[in-house]
């Protein structure tokens, strides 16, 4: 935690500094009191994030929600202001090195005044066109042929949602934007690929059985069954209390285990690798032996948080569904995501002759913007080779 700490405040509070100095150059340099303003809310939105977890923590919920929401909204426009103020910079100073070259002046509209101003509309229009876009569920399409599957069994419609991050920020009237979208596509099966809750999600939330939220959750029909897997946020929030949330909300929740349906399809679900972290105790089966103990004859369904797929599990299932990395949720960081874990959002083959499909994530966490990354509900088809056409 310590180090979580010294990290997040260094970059974050760094980001605030650029801001903050490109800000005071480029508007205050001549108004003290709105240079004291300005590094007064700067420090306050640092300190926001600790703040509100301090209030959680403490049961002030209203106080949290009070800090929350400026808070977290604010982190996304500075995302958002910083990388287009360092592009402009960067621009800046390519234009100042080609005049020296060439001994002209630098163009008006290159001034750190100018181009400070361009980025703070960018950030404040994109900021705005973010918030909303969070709330817009698409539904995404996959379809798979399978051989693996009896033409008897017909079409199997499996739904996924996947990092919604019930919690704090997210809440009923988001979470029935996803219901619906769910409802439309009258799924057999619906699963979770982890994240269902958030970290920040209040204890009171969770542990209620007559909880609200669960029981919009528990409403959705799904008649060959709800299945899920932890992912890193369900160890942030307490293990046991966000297990009850899902259970209660209908789901079963695989931890490196199988279950096998009647219509042939095997559905294998892993825990999220941050329980060894925190010092839970691992599963029984590693993610290969559990893989290898599914029939060969049968469609493997693998429900995993990370989007990452070792050589050793390549090749052992038909379908990974997985999440975790929201495209970045933000643009650009989305380019930074893509460092750490290559495979792209959407479906893509792997190496060994398998499928992963990488969701979009269907809430937010941390700000509640999302910029060319959309929420997603996924439905998948499943159809027995031979079915494809009709």
């Amino acid at each position: 935690m310590s180090l979580f700490l010294i990290t997040f405040l260094s970059l974050y509070g760094g980001m605030h500094a650029y801001a903050f100095v490109r800000l005071r150059g480029a508007f205050l340099s001549n108004h003290t009191a709105a240079t004291i303003v300005l590094a007064a809310w700067m420090i306050l939105m640092v300190a926001a994030p600790i703040l509100v977890r301090l209030a959680e923590s403490a049961g002030l919920e209203r106080s949290a929600l009070f800090l929350a929401w400026p808070g977290y909204t604010w982190m996304g426009v500075l995302f958002i202001f910083a990388s287009t103020l360092l592009a402009c910079d960067a621009l800046r100073l390519v234009a100042w090195l080609m005049n020296r070259l060439r001994g002209t002046a630098t163009p008006w509209f290159m001034n750190a005044a100018v181009t400070c101003s361009v980025a703070l509309v960018i950030a404040l229009i994109a900021g705005v066109y973010a918030f909303y876009d969070a709330r817009r569920i698409r539904t995404d399409h996959v379809m798979v042929t399978t051989a693996k599957l009896s033409p008897s069994a017909g079409r199997i419609r499996i739904a996924q949602i996947s990092d919604v991050h019930i919690g704090l920020l997210f809440r009923e009237s988001r979470l029935n934007g996803i219901l619906a979208a769910i409802r439309a596509a009258r799924p057999d099966i619906l699963v979770s690929t982890g994240d269902l809750v958030d970290g920040r999600l209040s204890r009171e939330d969770i542990i209620s059985h007559q909880n609200r939220l669960a029981d919009m959750l528990a409403s959705i029909e799904a008649p060959g069954g709800k299945f899920a897997v932890t992912g890193n946020h369900e160890f942030y929030a307490g293990l046991n209390q966000a297990l009850a949330f899902t259970r209660t909300a209908g789901f079963t929740v695989l931890r490196n285990q199988t279950a096998t349906l009647a219509n042939g399809i095997a559905i294998s679900g892993v825990d999220d690798p941050a329980g060894l972290r925190m010092g839970v105790p691992a599963p029984p089966l590693s993610e290969q032996a559990l893989l290898k103990s599914v029939p060969q004859d049968r469609f493997c369904l693998l429900l995993k948080h990370r989007p990452d797929v070792p050589a050793t599990s390549d090749g052992l299932f038909d379908l990974q569904l997985s999440g975790h990395v929201h495209k970045g949720q933000i643009f650009p960081f989305n380019l930074l995501v893509r460092l750490q874990y290559p495979i792209p959002c959407g479906t893509t083959a792997t190496p060994g002759n398998s499928l992963i499909h990488v969701s979009r994530g269907s809430g937010t966490w941390g700000p509640p913007l999302r910029l060319l990354a959309p929420p997603e509900v996924t439905v998948i088809d499943i159809i027995p080779k031979g079915l494809q056409n009709l």
